[in-house]
């Protein structure tokens, strides 16, 4: 990689793990609009929309991503965060919270991995379950209150899932 384009990457794993910040208040924005709790399917479905329309519009802009990534996490994060909360019953076990962030991560890594090019696409759709279970992981270890039944991980697990996909982000963009 040139000397360039090793500065203008570096530059951006900064700005994309900022992008963390925005979890918080979309997840309570998604909260918002799922009535409270993620407690049903259509609380999962609308409140899923919301939130992945703000962390998507975030990561878009934070690191220089197509707007399409918008579209496609908060696509991804409706029908994910359904599947994935419907499969364990709308738990909130350490559990059931990993289970649910891999489900997530299935269906939201292949819609974002639609506006990425190349073999890079192959990798993020393999990464992301890990990445979204890992953020429910870290959130609940860390002591957050999981059991107001929420629309995705908090700061904790936000930062380590957007430091960790940043990287692979700069790493399969190359």
């Amino acid at each position: 990689m040139s000397t360039f384009l090793h500065t203008v990457q570096r530059k951006r794993w900064p700005r994309l793990v900022a992008a963390f910040l925005a979890f918080p208040p979309a997840g309570l924005l998604g909260l918002a609009a799922a009535g409270g709790r993620v407690d049903d399917p259509v609380a999962a479905l609308v409140g899923g929309a919301v939130t992945g329309l703000v962390i998507g519009a975030a990561q878009a802009l934070a690191g220089g991503l197509p707007q399409l990534w918008t579209v496609a996490t908060s696509a991804g994060m409706a029908a994910g965060l359904t599947v994935g909360a419907t499969a364990v019953g709308f738990g909130t076990g350490l559990g059931d919270l990993v289970v649910q962030g891999a489900i997530t991560g299935l269906v939201v890594g292949p819609a974002q991995a639609l506006v990425l090019s190349g073999r890079g696409r192959v990798i993020w759709v393999i990464a992301a379950p890990a990445l979204w279970a890992l953020g429910w992981l870290v959130t609940t270890l860390a002591g957050v209150d999981v059991s107001r039944q929420c629309t995705v991980f908090g700061g904790s697990g936000a930062l380590v899932h957007s430091a960790l996909a940043g990287l692979l982000l700069i790493r399969i963009e190359k």
